[in-house]
């Protein structure tokens, strides 16, 4: 018989979730991207694979970056696609240093989550993050509809990225039943359950190429913002960020009417297009087509548009040159339109480097004053 041990919860030291990307996907835990056949699934894991390996930053999310931005190991398990005629070319579309990106020989032995050679490549390695991809072909066979053949392969693979921070990536496929997000996915409903966090990929019906990504479950903060991909004939991706969708919308694959966001980032980059606007001129066009200023600043600030003074009026330009500074939500809500640091003929700003820039070559950049006010 076991000996009972007791531990005070007061023993018990709190400690802060680390982020891969957040907050979709954790360190030290499972996170599950399902999806329908053909939506990107694997394509989009690919991007977040190639992100990883050079250490840049992924859209959205409470800081709109990796954890840490240096470079770090992967590894990626696939049982359906070919490595030299798929997975490496999308990950080299992607930018990816393949370099940074392993794989598990399965050759000898076909590889399943309680594999001990998963543990043994994230320790050589050093990896941030594992991808296996479907996760349905990784059971080893034991019966992936049964709870007793899935939770302890899941409680195994929690515990081993637990053990050492990695983040796992569990790629799962959707069966063709209308239902719960949560009771659609292949196999049993604990591989969602064990999941703590889980991103439901869809088509978008706005546009063919146009893939919705909805944060449907997040245990470890508040869910963030659904996200939007687009994808190419060659298998081109990027980055379309954020989107109003829901996990409804998005299953049942309905249209819907153009949020008022899309619009208004639509309604500035069709104005800016070729020439500065004045900014009174787009509020009041925004106003036409019932756009809120709230949400024609938001658009602004996605878009990095900047803000120039000429002859005492302020006029909108487009970016040409992408150098970002960081704004948190709140800022850019509460300060957007207010606008900094030009000379007197508003023809440069100041940098971030203390350096006067020609704006002819500044772009996507951010500035914020106090004192003075757009209008």
């Amino acid at each position: 018989m076991t000996e009972l041990k007791l531990i005070k919860m007061s023993d018990i030291q709190p400690e802060p979730v680390d982020w891969l990307w957040e907050p979709y996907i954790p360190r030290g835990a499972i996170t599950l991207i399902q999806g329908d056949g053909g939506t990107g699934k694997t394509t989009m894991a690919l991007a977040i694979a190639a992100a990883v390996s050079r250490g840049d930053v992924l859209p959205g999310g409470a800081s709109s970056t990796l954890a840490n931005t240096e470079p770090a190991a992967v590894i990626v398990q696939n049982a359906e696609d070919s490595y030299t005629r798929t997975i490496r070319p999308r990950l080299e579309q992607s930018g990816a240093d393949c370099g940074m990106i392993e794989v598990i020989d399965e050759d000898e032995k076909a590889l399943s989550l309680s594999d001990g050679r998963i543990e043994d490549a994230i320790i050589r390695t050093n990896a941030k993050l594992l991808i296996i991809d479907p996760v349905q072909a990784y059971f080893g066979g034991k019966n992936m509809n049964s709870a007793s053949g899935v939770r302890p392969l899941m409680k195994q693979l929690g515990a081993v990225t637990a053990r050492h921070g990695c983040a796992v990536l569990l790629v799962g496929h959707l069966h063709k039943k209308a239902g719960q997000a949560q009771y659609r996915g292949l196999g049993s409903i604990d591989i969602y359950a064990a999941a703590r966090s889980v991103l439901t990929v869809g088509k978008i019906p706005v546009d063919e190429n146009m893939r919705g990504i909805v944060h449907n479950k997040s245990n470890l903060a508040p869910a963030g913002m659904s996200q939007a991909f687009g994808l190419e004939s060659d298998g081109g991706f990027c980055w379309l960020g954020d989107y109003d969708i829901t996990i409804d919308e998005l299953l049942s694959g309905v249209s819907k009417p153009e949020s008022q966001f899309v619009k208004a980032r639509r309604l500035i980059e069709t104005a800016l297009a070729f020439e500065m606007v004045l900014a009174v001129e787009m509020e009041q066009r925004a106003e036409e087509q019932g756009i809120s200023p709230k949400t024609l600043h938001r658009a602004k600030a996605a878009l990095g548009v900047i803000s120039i003074k000429r002859g005492g009026r302020w006029y909108w330009q487009l970016p040409i040159y992408a150098e970002y500074t960081e704004v948190d939500q709140e800022s850019q809500e509460s300060q957007d339109g207010q606008e900094g640091q030009h000379n007197q003929d508003g023809h440069a700003v100041e940098g971030r480097d203390g350096h006067e820039k020609d704006m002819t070559n500044l772009t996507a950049l951010t500035i914020f004053n106090n004192n003075e006010t757009e209008g």
